[in-house]
């Protein structure tokens, strides 16, 4: 199985499992916008803090966590480099044309990975916590008042849906054709760039195919079940408000608060 879990769902009967799918996509995409309100080391700890508290909430272990970071730890890992080489300020370490290494670049780096960490973090446990079909009803019930822009909404939150669905299979599949190819003695990550490139490109007619396979499965199944774009329909599955859904929202209000307070404070301080 691959590594990455975004995307996949865990069942349980946390604090999380319970929350409105609506709830916790708002308190979500906050999250991502909060995250650029920090600004010093004390608002970046308060940030930490939360995350490690809802996955904590979420009964899914932190090795887990870990191990689905992983697979993107260098595309986090090559965006911090290019912060920390290419941006000045504060006391200068190395001054080599282009590059320039400082405080200010290695402070900036610890707060761009710790950002990405976190919105990588944070999604997962509103994956691992969320039945795609739940997901699913929630962005579309957030979509609504794009309706009146004439804009397609089941569509568009069915054809994310799908995506968020199927992001983990075709992972998985990418990794039993990596295994396959290794079986017939094709070794990865060796040679040039080109030929490293050439091994590659065999993995992409099978999971092209394989793809295309799935889709046209789905299309039948939908077919069958009598699925029609554009048509008013009803739903079996209903969502509920709770008081515990409004609570999460306080809390990222609440948290929002924190800090500004703390940025203030921050400034103050300097």
């Amino acid at each position: 199985m691959n590594k990455l879990i975004l995307g996949r769902y865990f069942p349980g009967d946390s604090l999380l499992h319970c929350i409105d799918p609506r709830a916790k996509l708002i308190a979500g995409i906050s999250f991502i916008f909060i995250l650029f309100i920090a600004n010093n080391w004390l608002t970046y700890l308060v940030l930490w803090l939360f995350t490690f508290t809802m996955m904590k909430i979420s009964g899914v272990s932190l090795r887990i966590y870990i191990r689905g970071v992983r697979p993107l730890i260098w595309l986090i890992l090559f965006t911090v480099l290019l912060q920390v080489m290419f941006t000045a300020g504060g006391e200068i370490y190395i001054d080599w044309g282009p590059i320039t290494i400082s405080s200010f670049g290695l402070i900036n780096g610890v707060y761009i990975f710790s950002r990405f960490a976190m919105i990588i973090f944070v999604s997962t446990v509103i994956t691992l916590t969320t039945k795609p079909i739940d997901l699913t009803d929630a962005i579309n019930y957030l979509l609504q008042p794009l309706k009146r822009l004439k804009l397609p909404v089941d569509e568009i939150s069915l054809m994310l849906s799908v995506a968020l669905r199927f992001i983990p299979i075709i992972l998985d599949e990418t990794q039993k054709v990596l295994d396959a190819q290794r079986a017939r003695g094709i070794v990865f990550g060796e040679g040039s760039l080109l030929q490293q490139m050439k091994k590659i490109v065999p993995m992409f007619v099978p999971l092209f195919v394989s793809s295309l396979v799935r889709a046209e499965d789905m299309a039948n199944a939908m077919e069958v079940r009598g699925y029609q774009s554009n048509q008013p329909r009803s739903s079996f599955r209903r969502l509920h408000w709770r008081k515990g859904d409004t609570f999460t929202l306080f809390a990222m209000v609440l948290l929002s608060v924190i800090l500004i307070v703390l940025r203030t404070e921050g400034h103050h301080f300097h």
